[in-house]
């Protein structure tokens, strides 16, 4: 990310209208078009959401989750979705977006969306989306700015006063305290047998478990705080205000209309209408507030929060006065107060501190220490008393946290047992302790204690949802007394379903070390799994732990392959759809795979050259590998700056190909036959793709190319040999060698020099040499060498047979037949 003022190497863009608009929608359609990207989110549950639709189209591979406490980092990410706290900010993205931009008037938090609007920068376009009323203060600081108003895609309409018994179905019910939402939970459960929660303070699994319940119709209610405000995409048709007031941080006070119309926007999603309204508990709003709130019509925001970005860290006397800095713009308001702020200004007096705090190093960590959030909200000077332990623990010694006292703070939170509010509490402790184990250099053994605190963080989860759904879900409702156990080594005989070995749809059964794990443990494990853990085989069948899972199903095309849960009647309808969400992550991997890792989507977008988006598509079409023949136009027509960044994708000008690289690697085949067979629903051709040459007639009238293989004379060679032996032929004395690979190969003289006349060789014998006979050197009996043209095995665990020459000619070219579209 380009941290620069004036951003003007940069596109901004500021799309600005109501919610329903399809806002971030479009910033993610454009995100995907670049071939890196990074948005930032006001809510780590919002950051969650869009992961996981942004996985659903490009593969877990390939994307990033940051956030202050869950981190999901692939080896290579091309794309991050983030908080906006938790974007890193030293990360160069081609495309940049933040969300709710009106934030920056916050009064905690609006100092780093102002700084995020002021410095953060895509190296091609950024956008900054958010409320209308952001309008004339993003045109004042950024003039080079576009400006875009986006309109609601549906109707918003006031629905007066309704009782609890009297609410629609696919309504939501907001109120501003856990107390309150788990009263008004309780009240709807007896009315309608079901409800689901949501609340800012739950995990990310818990939350995640709650929302599928509620959007999959296992239950019709919803009851949240304001959380659900801040682009939570929920199929609501009402919201039902149970307050109009709430705390903020500093004092009770009445909602403004623009937050009013950021929840009750909530109601009516895409084309659908909605309404929104109040308990009958409530007063009726004014008919101008109601006016303003339909018409999505507020006064504009005329100020920012800010905080000086420009720190003192020479003692922490200096990075006060530094933070205390007035703004220099009238547009700008200094931050009243922040938690981090009030922390430094505490420690900055006790004695102990002041005398180790004495040069630049030590007061920088002072302050990353200070910024470690407070998740629990209770008392300020327990927090600042944890925040003082932690600091002098750093400063001193080997610089990092005691493992024992570490060890006493963490093991009293891995505790399951207790009520709501219990493990609510527990929750956000561990939550401190998941933030601190993400810094690395604070800790030994960092990996160990993310891994702990993850662990007992998921297990609260767990147990909150199941308690949720006991307290607020009635039994008759849902079936989720099922209970699931891993798989053991030797299965039941007696079993016909596969997940019968899992569990029973009723009742508990041991584990096989003796535990349970229950529905959403187990739907879990698989969301959170590594795309290692799953087994793919060659006719699409996707397994986890050993169990089968799901099934790869005929897409659109070979690029798009859909999934099918292999008993899909077995689950209840929110774990159905997250396990349907992440096997379709894993699918969009799988393709990723087979194409080398080429981006084909991003240079495929409206910003790229005709010729360009053209050349991707077919190289998409081909799985990464189009003939010579079909890229030539293309090609010709790039700018040479075009190719040269093609070929830093990977993308090679064979001899006969135009191909990612990395299509042609050993997986990557694998990847394209299991496509191609599936798209075609039969099985491939015995020996594909393991087997470096085959007859023709073997492939059975299969498109040989769709397989990976090309047809030269009477043979199928497979993609990657052919690109060698061109590459060979290019080099002086290259038939000669040519020659030898082909004889290792085991083909006939006749096939030989068929096969090089087709790739524009010598097909004449290479000339003999006269060998002087060795002592114990290769003889005529001895074992012929194994080594490709190149010095490298042919094909690991190939083991070629003897090919007639006469085998197959009449279907040469393998074209227009069995292996689907053209390619």
């Amino acid at each position: 990310m380009n941290s620069s003022p004036s951003g003007r190497s940069s596109v901004v863009v500021a799309e600005l209208g109501p919610t329903n608009t399809g806002k971030t929608h479009r910033a993610i359609e454009r995100m995907l078009e670049h071939e890196t990207g990074m948005i930032g989110l006001p809510l780590r549950l919002l950051a969650r959401e869009v992961y996981d639709r942004v996985t659903a189209r490009v593969g877990e591979g390939r994307v990033a989750l940051m956030t202050g406490e869950e981190k999901r980092l692939p080896p290579r990410p091309d794309y991050w979705v983030c908080t906006v706290e938790a974007m890193p900010t030293d990360r160069q993205v081609d495309f940049l977006a933040v969300d709710e931009i009106q934030l920056a008037a916050h009064r905690e938090r609006g100092h780093i969306f102002t700084d995020r609007l002021l410095h953060a920068r895509g190296r091609k376009e950024t956008w900054f989306l958010g409320a209308d009323t952001m309008r004339p203060m993003v045109q004042a600081l950024i003039p080079h700015a576009s400006m875009k108003r986006a309109t609601r895609l549906s109707q918003l309409r006031y629905a007066g006063r309704r009782s609890l018994k009297s609410l629609p179905p696919r309504s939501a019910v907001v109120a501003f305290s856990a107390d309150r939402v788990y009263e008004l939970a309780e009240s709807l459960r007896r009315l309608r047998g079901g409800v689901a929660v949501v609340l800012g303070a739950l995990s990310p699994r818990t939350r995640n478990a709650q929302v599928a319940m509620y959007q999959s119709g296992e239950v019709q209610y919803l009851v949240a705080t304001d959380a659900i405000g801040m682009g939570l995409n929920l199929d609501l048709n009402h919201v039902a205000f149970a307050a109009l007031s709430k705390f903020d941080g500093a004092e009770q006070r009445e909602l403004f209309p623009d937050e009013l119309a950021q929840i009750a926007g909530r109601a009516g999603r895409h084309l659908n209408d909605g309404s929104f309204g109040m308990l009958n508990t409530l007063p009726e709003l004014s008919p101008r507030v109601v006016s303003a709130i339909e018409s999505h019509r507020f006064p504009a925001v005329r100020s920012l929060i800010w905080r000086n970005s420009s720190l003192d860290f020479a003692s922490p006397e200096s990075l006060l006065d530094s933070l205390s800095r007035a703004p220099g713009n009238n547009a700008f308001i200094r931050v009243e107060r922040a938690d981090d702020f009030d922390a430094l200004k505490e420690l900055s007096n006790v004695p102990a501190i002041r005398d180790v705090a004495t040069d630049k190093a030590t007061v920088e960590l002072l302050w990353q220490v200070c910024q470690i959030p407070d998740f629990r909200k209770g008392l300020f000077g327990q927090h600042v008393a944890l925040l003082r332990e932690t600091f002098l623990q750093l400063s001193e010694g080997d610089g990092r946290l005691e493992q024992a006292w570490l060890n006493k703070q963490v093991s009293p939170l891995d505790d399951v047992a207790g009520d709501i509010h219990t493990l609510m509490d527990r929750l956000a402790a561990i939550r401190i302790w998941t933030y601190i184990s993400h810094r690395a250099s604070w800790l030994h053994d960092a990996e160990q204690w993310q891994e702990r605190t993850r662990r007992i963080e998921d297990a609260l989860g767990d147990a909150l949802h199941e308690r949720l759904v006991e307290r607020f879900v009635q039994r008759a409702a849902r079936r989720s007394v099922r209970r699931f156990v891993r798989a053991s080594a030797h299965p039941a005989a007696t079993s016909d379903s596969p997940f019968a070995r899992l569990g029973q749809l009723l009742g508990e059964v041991p584990g096989a070390d003796g535990g349970e794990l229950t529905e959403e443990q187990f739907v879990q494990r698989v969301v959170d799994a590594t795309h290692d853990t799953f087994e793919v085989d060659a006719s699409g069948s996707i397994s986890f732990e050993g169990q089968p899972l799901a099934r790869l199903v005929r897409g659109k095309d070979r690029r798009s392959p859909l999934i099918a849960l292999t008993e899909p009647e077995i689950w209840t309808g929110g774990a159905r759809q997250r396990l349907e969400r992440r096997s379709l992550a894993l699918a969009r991997d799988l393709v990723t795979e087979a194409m080398g890792g080429f981006p084909a989507e991003a240079l495929m977008g409206a910003g790229r050259s005709a010729p360009m988006r053209g050349l991707a598509y077919r190289l998409a079409e081909g799985l990464g590998v189009i003939t010579q023949g079909e890229a030539h136009e293309q090609w010709r027509l790039l700018e040479e700056e075009e190719r040269e960044h093609l070929r830093v994708l990977g993308v090679r000008e064979g001899q006969r190909f135009l191909y990612v690289a990395e299509a042609l690697a050993p997986q990557a085949l694998e990847r394209r036959c299991m496509l191609t067979a599936l798209f075609q629903r039969s099985p491939a051709p015995k020996g594909v793709p393991r087997e470096p040459v085959l007859e023709v007639a073997e492939l059975g009238g299969w498109n040989a190319r769709a397989l990976g293989y090309a047809v030269l004379g009477p043979v199928a060679l497979r993609l990657d040999l052919v690109e060698r032996l061109g590459e060979v032929l290019r080099h002086p004395h290259g038939t000669q060698k040519a020659h030898t690979f082909l004889q290792e190969l085991r083909l006939e003289s006749g096939v030989r020099a068929r096969v090089l006349r087709e790739l524009g060789g010598q097909s004449g014998r290479p000339p003999m040499k006269r060998r002087r006979r060795r002592r114990g050197g290769k003889g005529p009996g001895a074992a012929p060498d194994t080594r490709g043209a190149e010095g490298t095995p042919a094909h690991a665990g190939a083991h070629p047979k003897p090919r007639r020459s006469g085998a197959g000619e009449g279907g040469a070219q393998g074209e227009g037949r069995r292996g689907g579209p053209p390619q």
